[in-house]
């Protein structure tokens, strides 16, 4: 495999922008025109299963959305896509997209930046909720990266960090509660979050339709998680 032959730009939005997961020789804020971050992707891996599907961040249509910008240096351009693409890719839901980005702080200008926006012809994407549904299906559902909620909070936190406010957020946030908010997860879970999640699984699912996979989908969405990282 032939080396990058430039640096390369990553935009994270949700759980990127804590938790990044691969080296990077800079990182700063900055903003997507375009798209706004939301609660619209339905999750049966990282943040729910099957039988409790959870809520994960998209990038919608429409808005501005202000999050990190990772600087990759061109050696590990590629390790890093292949990394991404098994982390984002999971059933083909988000659409890797070059796209301008603002970069802010010392070296504030323009750069294309590889970022994950969400396809909405996916069985997974879940449109505009209520935040009523939103919070049902958070506050009760766990997957392989851990709870739901906690994805929310470290979110939110990490937003804070930054100076980033986003109403829509913060009011979901409201709804769920924010004595949950108050104390940080340390690993995969938090045991506020965790206590939750017990109590909301008793309850009835929320109205919310999550659709399954059918072959045909599977096969069109499927080759997002074949891209050779040979």
């Amino acid at each position: 495999m032939v080396e990058a032959m430039h640096d390369l730009w990553i935009f994270g939005y949700g759980s990127l922008m804590w938790r990044p997961g691969f080296a990077h020789e800079e990182a700063c804020r900055a903003r997507l025109v375009g798209y706004s971050r939301r609660f619209c992707v339905t999750s049966v891996h990282h943040r729910g299963s099957a039988k409790r599907p959870g809520l994960v961040l998209g990038l919608d249509r429409g808005g501005v959305c202000e999050g990190v910008a990772y600087r990759v240096a061109a050696k590990n351009v590629k390790d890093v896509l292949c990394y991404l693409r098994a982390r984002e890719q999971v059933n083909g839901v988000y659409r890797e997209a070059l796209l301008p980005i603002e970069t802010q702080g010392k070296k504030a200008g323009v750069v294309a930046a590889i970022t994950y926006i969400v396809e909405r012809d996916h069985p997974s994407y879940a449109g505009h909720l209520s935040l009523e549904t939103q919070a049902e299906l958070i506050r009760g559902a766990c997957g392989r990266s851990g709870v739901n909620l906690d994805y929310l909070i470290n979110t939110l936190r990490h937003m804070s960090e930054l100076g980033i406010r986003e109403r829509e957020l913060e009011r979901l946030m409201v709804v769920l509660g924010s004595f949950f908010a108050r104390t940080p997860s340390r690993g995969l879970v938090s045991p506020r979050a965790e206590v939750l999640r017990r109590i909301s699984v008793r309850e009835r699912m929320p109205q919310c339709s999550v659709k399954r996979m059918r072959p045909d989908a599977r096969r069109r969405f499927g080759y997002r998680m074949k891209v050779n990282c040979q």
